[in-house]
């Protein structure tokens, strides 16, 4: 295996450390939450997220592997500054919506909605980096056919969990 495929994997290994870095402030939080009575909505599209991240991270590493993607210096190194920076923002978001910061949409009643930091600018600005680092990471060793497919699947869902969560948030702010 080529020096380069090496390091991708090692990348793609640490995106995964970091997934389950999430999902670890994410259940703490669920705790939180729901001991302030916080209400989960959008239970059904949560395990297709939920597969389709985890998806992307092998589908990263087998179409890399197995289709012998080469890596594109010039692809390859501006996909990693955008993976980096996606990741920057994703935790960013986390920061600024401390407790109320979740993988699943779960709104306490009562809470304002958080304006500062990158919600100063978007509405969803997690979303931002979920559709950067869907396009970023796989391309980073050009595995074209995943961030394609990643893509076309994320978007639907992406507008499902937009409105799950608009939805709960205008029920919560009206309480």
């Amino acid at each position: 295996m080529e020096t380069s495929l090496w390091w991708y994997v090692v990348l793609v290994l640490l995106v995964g450390l970091e997934r389950v870095a999430e999902l670890v402030v994410s259940l703490r939080n669920a705790k939180w939450s729901f001991a302030q009575g916080g209400v989960e909505s959008g239970k059904g599209h949560y395990p297709f997220m939920v597969v389709l991240h985890t998806g992307l991270l092998a589908g990263c590493l087998v179409e890399a592997i197995v289709a012998d993607r080469p890596f594109v210096p010039e692809l390859g190194w501006t996909m990693l500054a955008v993976v980096v920076l996606a990741q920057g923002l994703r935790w960013w978001c986390i920061t600024v919506l401390g407790r109320q910061w979740n993988t699943r949409v779960i709104v306490v009643p009562g809470l304002s909605l958080v304006a500062g930091g990158p919600y100063r600018w978007i509405r969803h600005p997690n979303y931002v980096a979920v559709v950067l680092e869907g396009v970023a990471l796989p391309l980073v060793h050009t595995s074209w056919v995943t961030a394609v497919v990643f893509t076309v699947l994320n978007l639907p869902l992406l507008a499902v969990r937009i409105r799950a969560e608009e939805a709960a948030l205008d029920t919560a702010l009206t309480r």
